[in-house]
């Protein structure tokens, strides 16, 4: 187990960084990361964050992971696809935006059609009105769940990872 400081946890999430990322990153750059093992890892933390047990105590919360097994998925298939300007520009600014994660998207949809940006865009809701606007119950969550399964149950398998 490693245990990383909550001051240090705190202070990322002031500048609207996820820390889970943060450090997934840090250990690519730092580590010279085999880009499989990196897929491997974003797509275990999609499963991770899958699931429905908060959807009734803390709708936000439950808003927050379940866009979160999106975006892994979307940043796995980056790397599966190998998305050279994207991940360029993401290194670059040392982390993902908006943009780089809507161009993904784009890219991917492409791929695997246009389910995958539908898709999304109902995460992308569950970001928004879920958890910074708190504005989602559990029923809008629910209706939402099945897309987001979805992007992660065929990047699971698209790249051939376990759950």
């Amino acid at each position: 187990m490693i245990i990383i400081p909550s001051v240090l946890i705190e202070e990322l999430r002031k500048k609207d960084l996820d820390p889970e990322d943060v450090i997934l990153d840090a250990l690519v750059r730092t580590a010279n990361l085999d880009p499989d093992v990196v897929i491997e890892a974003r797509v275990n933390l999609a499963n991770k964050y899958l699931g429905k047990e908060l959807v009734n105590k803390d709708p936000v919360q439950a808003s927050e992971k379940l866009y979160k097994a999106a975006e892994e998925c979307v940043k796995a298939l980056a790397q599966y696809y190998d998305l050279k300007d994207i991940l360029v520009r993401v290194s670059e600014k040392g982390r993902w935006t908006v943009t780089e994660l809507e161009k993904t998207v784009l890219e991917v949809s492409k791929r695997l059609g246009n389910w995958f940006g539908e898709a999304w865009d109902r995460a992308w809701a569950l970001h928004v009105w879920g958890f910074h606007e708190a504005k989602f119950d559990a029923e809008d969550i629910m209706a939402r769940l099945p897309y987001v399964q979805r992007i992660v149950e065929e990047t699971s398998r698209l790249v051939k990872v376990k759950s």
